[in-house]
């Protein structure tokens, strides 16, 4: 009783708190007028087919993830985040300084859970993947929006391994420029856009032209010995796009497919696309995935196993997050080099 108690005071606490903004950004969408380019408060946005209205620019932002911490610190309004959770890869040193700052809500490589989010007060959350706001984790969207605390969720993770129409850097960008204008920085999320753009152009313009395109696998992990692929729907299957390769399960049901062994051989990839992770499941990381191959009977024969035509990319940029261009520089340096 007591702890329930506890969390009720919070509560009442931290919607107070936000009423107090909520009154702040009403007043100036109702009668100033807003700085050219800046944001109009309240304004409305849909959101993975759900209408958040934002009051005022938040000032208590939870990230549910690392690499969601990662893009507000990109687009300057790091020190607005009040806590993050799912660390499971070493933060990037550029912004090292900024992100040890923040304090963390969870265990490492865990969820943040409903009650340790409202402890933290936020006026805002975002999270990279629907499967962290639901009941048995930080808690539904709707029940948060019930509290005053608007949310938002990538589009490109509206719902968990669904292929995603039009899953493409647009649409990363879009993100950086929603995220920018909910936090009242519209500019930075023009900025952001520009410079990964850049990145994006600048490597597609050295990709070595080929008679045939070579066909390749994105192997993510596998769970209880079986294998995870990327299919279409997703940042992998685009990249694969424009950068003039075939990917093997390109027909798969979703943007993360269950394959077997068996299909893996039949379709014979030239080139395996390994996924580092740093989770600590089985098969995670880069070694693991090479011992799996190179010993199996069945994929030691495989061709690019024989021809050890391997290219490692981190897993967490296989996901959309401010890293996921670099797959494109990486991904193009390192076909360049296979014959």
């Amino acid at each position: 009783m007591k702890m329930k108690s506890g969390i009720s005071v919070m509560i009442a606490a931290m919607l107070a708190g936000l009423a107090g903004c909520a009154g702040g950004g009403a007043t100036e969408a109702g009668g100033r007028e807003a700085a050219p380019g800046a944001t109009a408060y309240p304004f409305s946005i849909k959101n993975c087919g759900i209408d958040v209205t934002f009051e005022a620019a938040p000032k208590r932002a939870v990230t549910m993830n690392q690499t969601a911490a990662e893009i507000l610190i990109h687009l300057g309004v790091g020190d607005r985040i009040v806590g993050s959770g799912y660390e499971n890869f070493k933060v990037p040193d550029d912004i090292a300084e900024q992100y040890k700052k923040i304090p963390i809500l969870s265990a490492p490589k865990d969820t943040i859970k409903h009650e340790k989010l409202l402890e933290a007060q936020p006026d805002f959350v975002y999270s990279s993947f629907a499967s962290f706001l639901t009941a048995a984790q930080g808690g539904e969207r709707e029940q948060l929006h019930k509290l005053g605390v608007p949310t938002y969720v990538t589009e490109f993770d509206c719902a968990k391994h669904v292929s995603v129409a039009n899953a493409d850097f647009p649409m990363l960008y879009e993100e950086y420029r929603r995220l920018a204008k909910i936090f009242g920085v519209p500019a930075a999320g023009e900025k952001l856009a520009s410079e990964q753009q850049a990145v994006v152009d600048k490597a597609l313009g050295k990709v070595k032209k080929r008679d045939k395109p070579l066909r390749v696998m994105w192997f993510y992990s596998t769970y209880a010995g079986t294998p995870w692929a990327a299919g279409p729907g997703g940042l992998p299957q685009r990249v694969s796009e424009l950068v003039g390769v075939k990917n093997i399960f390109d027909d798969a049901s979703t943007k993360w497919a269950e394959v077997s062994w068996d299909e893996v051989a039949a379709r014979n990839p030239d080139v395996i696309i390994l996924a580092d992770l740093t989770r600590g499941e089985p098969n995670d990381t880069v070694q693991e995935k090479l011992d799996l191959l190179k010993k199996d009977p069945l994929t030691s024969k495989l061709g690019a196993v024989a021809g050890n035509r391997f290219i490692t990319l981190p897993g967490a940029q296989m996901d959309p997050s401010y890293g996921s261009v670099q797959m494109v520089p990486a991904l193009v340096d390192a076909l360049n080099e296979i014959p």
